[in-house]
């Protein structure tokens, strides 16, 4: 949770902060930080194609799901 309040108030510098992206439309829970790291490692290598398809499956309105998580 942590690392998605820094991305959506440009506390982390990168890709998001760049490109002004903060908004959680994708997530997955993972039982571990190791499992969680080689998941993100795997969509990383994924095309666009195939993440907006992943994207579209699970949530085809793009919805900001970060309010859905802090509840």
């Amino acid at each position: 949770m942590q690392r998605i309040y820094q991305h959506k108030n440009k506390q982390v510098k990168g890709f998001s902060s760049k490109y002004n992206l903060n908004k959680l439309v994708y997530f997955e829970q993972l039982e571990d930080m190791d499992s969680a790291i080689l998941r993100e490692k795997r969509l990383k290598k994924w095309n666009r194609e195939w993440k907006n398809r992943l994207i579209n499956e699970l949530n085809p309105s793009w919805k900001d799901l970060y309010f859905d998580l802090v509840g």
